[in-house]
């Protein structure tokens, strides 16, 4: 890999006018690879530099979500506020925003009035619901997406409650779906010349990663029902206890792994039932098939197990935690975590850029920023001085 190359998104400009993670994680994205991104915050800072674990009064998420961004507090409520808004949208190709719909357009930020100031601007609006339809006002958070999309229907143990997962998962797809289709639309712009809104809700990535439930429930009028770790597409697939204590995960989404795993543990026999043929099949007999999985496992140390699922060339993997993954070699061969020099907490362990280009890869430069680290260097770019600055700041806009 070429660590030297020029990041393939260097020239792109950005404003991340959003909060907390879905928009802001789309705009990391984007600055993992080059991008100039400027970080929006109100002056009494992102909601993200408050939430979850802290150091030093130092928000970890923050750190995360924030990292690669230039940041510049601004109240965008304010005329002062928007005035600095526009100036700065005339030389961006991007700005992300998930305030409820029409918040924008009631401070004169609206896309139409934006594009008139910059024709090229590509404007990524995040929301829980869209802007259309009857649910259009309603505040947007990953938890309502996560209940509204099936998943927490789907998830959970068959005689439990639906279940909401321990972090943001519907954030984060949205995050990875808007940075997305904001290249699709910076590529269409290399053709057409303009830009247009990228319109992109919380529940609605998450529903698509949900697979086809609505086509099978349209076609054959079922639901999927809660399975726990178990899957209703085939068997066996679930977590199981070693003697030591560790647990470990099963696939056998591939039939000629299905086959392997039965021919390990010493049940060979069911491969020849005419069930196992399919992966549907298998699953309406997962009682059997995870008893016997299940009873192999438990009799022996996960090392034992591990080796010999790789040695019969089946898939097995270890249910780790954040000690167990910076400990592993493989993820230490991938250099999936990083460490950055950071001013407030020294050296700080977190994800790396999570997809990798041979000629043209993304960096992590820096954490997130201390609020308003860059409001005079960017204020300066737009030639405001410091004597406006300071009156910025006594009234309260910066």
């Amino acid at each position: 890999m070429d660590t030297t190359a020029q990041p393939p998104l260097s020239g792109v400009r950005v404003l991340d006018a959003a909060t907390l993670f879905a928009g802001p994680g789309a705009a990391t994205l984007l600055a993992d690879f080059g991008a100039d991104v400027i970080k929006i915050e109100h002056p009494t800072g992102d909601p993200a530099r408050r939430h979850g674990a802290q150091v030093h009064g130092e928000s970890l998420w923050w750190k995360l979500v924030g990292r690669n961004k230039r940041t510049i507090t601004l109240d965008l409520s304010r005329a002062e506020g928007q005035e600095i808004c526009r100036a700065l949208v005339r030389d961006v190709d991007v700005l992300v925003e998930n305030f409820r719909p029409g918040t924008f357009e009631r401070w004169g930020l609206g896309y139409e009035q934006l594009a008139e100031i910059n024709p090229g601007l590509v404007m990524l609006r995040v929301s829980g619901f869209g802007r259309v339809g009857p649910m259009r006002h309603r505040a947007g958070f990953g938890t309502l997406a996560e209940a509204m999309s099936g998943f927490a229907h789907s998830t959970g143990a068959p005689d439990g409650p639906p279940t909401l997962p321990p972090f943001g998962v519907a954030d984060g797809i949205a995050a990875v779906m808007s940075a997305y289709a904001t290249m699709v639309a910076l590529h269409a712009r290399g053709t057409t010349g303009r830009g247009q809104v990228v319109d992109t809700t919380l529940v609605e990535p998450i529903l698509h990663l949900l697979g086809p439930q609505i086509s099978v429930y349209q076609q054959l009028g079922i639901v999927q029902r809660r399975s726990g770790n178990r899957s209703v597409n085939n068997a066996p697939r679930n977590i199981y206890r070693c003697r030591d204590g560790h647990w470990l995960a099963v696939s056998t989404s591939a039939q000629s792994i299905a086959e392997r795993v039965m021919r390990l543990v010493g049940s060979p026999h069911l491969i020849e039932e005419p069930w196992f043929a399919s992966g549907s099949g298998r699953a309406e007999h997962v009682e059997e098939l995870d008893a016997v999985v299940g009873a192999w496992i438990a009799a022996r140390d996960a090392d034992e197990v591990i080796a010999a699922f790789e040695k019969a060339e089946a898939a097995v993997a270890p249910i780790y935690s954040a000690a167990d993954i910076v400990a592993d070699p493989q993820f230490a061969a991938l250099g999936t975590v990083v460490h950055v020099d950071d001013p407030e907490l020294g050296d700080l362990a977190m994800q790396s850029v999570p997809a990798k280009l041979s000629g043209t890869p993304g960096h992590v430069r820096w954490a997130g920023r201390r609020l308003g680290a860059d409001s005079d260097e960017i204020l300066g770019e737009l030639g405001i001085g410091p004597d406006r600055r300071a009156e910025l700041r006594e009234r309260g806009v910066i």
